[in-house]
């Protein structure tokens, strides 16, 4: 009776634990997107936003989407800006031509942007970012890093006795070279002292749009989330299995060393395609470890194509795409998320659901059809 007793209390315990942690996590996640829309409240309502890139490799949909979701909203005056003048090659996927670079940004606005946004760079300690990030933040911007975008921020000595998130992968190194500093797990976006961090490149889009809302109101920015459509914007996060554990592992070294099964898929782009959606899907199938996407221009000339937001995208011929290239034309129905997760059932179909795993492990999303 007595074991019995003890039992039921453990149990009765059990479910006061759990409800009380999801409370803290969901409490937590409430705060983190009340303090950014607080933060943002202060801002001019036709901001500056800078979205900077490293010519040499910058991740493609912490790139893409941010600027495209606050271009395409009209709210901001929005800038992509590269390190140097010239094209930028974006990470895994894709080349697109900047607005400008640093030195005419700066020439242009001497007081500084009013937001910079920060995506994941191949190099991300250039010593010319870094001092760039360190004036912006001195003259008053908020710093947004994006994914591994922080480990940018960290460099730049931006996190240094703040909280922060970030993509998992970096969870460790964040740690390490901000002592002082606080990791804080289970939200998508956090702001602290005039820098936001968000998780893996998934976080792009509730970020982006949590910020269109900050800017022009809950309205403005719950029709612009319909267009691609997102519907929840909120800071919550299941941080908890994003890691690499042996399966992953495996899985990933047998795509690498199987070379000779390696596809390439080639998008048909025209003017107008949508940026979200092609950053998206090219990002999704360029992390199988099986494929690469590349987009080639559809039209019956060739050059630079404007993608919906004004951007110009760099498109590859078909003969650069490769003549075994496969044909992956972007749904002309549904919106950005419902062609990001059609993505991930053909992925599943053709190469198995560990690599949709991976996929999702990479981009930090939390895949619920699984």
């Amino acid at each position: 009776m007595r074991f019995r007793s003890s039992l039921l209390a453990v149990l009765l315990g059990l479910c006061l634990v759990v409800p009380r942690m999801a409370l803290a996590t969901q409490d937590a996640a409430t705060q983190a997107r009340r303090e950014l829309l607080d933060a943002l409240a202060s801002r001019p309502r036709q901001p500056v936003v800078a979205v900077i890139a490293s010519n040499e490799g910058t991740e493609t949909t912490d790139f893409l989407v941010p600027y495209a979701v606050l271009r395409r909203a009209g709210i901001a005056q929005v800038e992509a800006v590269a390190v140097e003048p010239g094209e930028v090659t974006l990470m895994p996927a894709l080349r697109i031509a900047p607005d400008t670079s640093l030195a005419d940004f700066d020439a242009r606005h001497p007081n500084g942007a009013d937001i910079v946004i920060v995506p994941a760079m191949h190099v991300d300690d250039d010593a010319r970012v870094l001092a760039w990030l360190r004036r912006q933040a001195s003259q008053g911007a908020l710093i947004v890093g994006i994914c591994s975008g922080a480990k940018v921020l960290s460099h730049a000595g931006l996190l240094q006795r703040k909280r922060f998130t970030g993509h998992w992968y970096d969870r460790d190194d964040l740690r390490k070279a901000n002592p002082e500093g606080r990791y804080v797990p289970d939200v998508r976006y956090l702001y602290d002292d005039g820098v936001v961090t968000t998780t893996g490149v998934s976080a792009s889009l509730p970020v982006a749009l949590t910020l269109v809302e900050g800017i022009a109101g809950e309205s403005r920015a719950a029709q612009v989330a319909r267009v691609f459509g997102v519907t929840d914007t909120s800071a919550r996060h299941v941080s908890a299995g994003f890691r690499l554990d042996a399966s992953r592992r495996w899985t990933i070294a047998r795509h690498w060393i199987a070379f000779w099964q390696h596809e390439t898929f080639a998008i048909p782009v025209r003017d107008g395609v949508d940026d979200v959606s092609l950053a998206l899907v090219s990002d999704a199938w360029s992390r199988t470890w099986r494929s690469q996407a590349v987009a080639v221009n559809a039209g019956v000339t060739s050059g630079r194509i404007t993608m919906a937001s004004g951007l110009q995208l760099i498109p590859q011929t078909a003969q650069q795409g490769g003549t075994r290239a496969q044909t992956l034309p972007l749904s002309p129905d549904g919106t950005a998320m419902t062609r990001f997760t059609t993505a991930l059932d053909a992925i599943e179909h053709r190469y198995g659901m560990a690599t949709r795993d991976i996929v999702s492990l990479t981009m930090e999303y939390v895949d619920t059809s699984r």
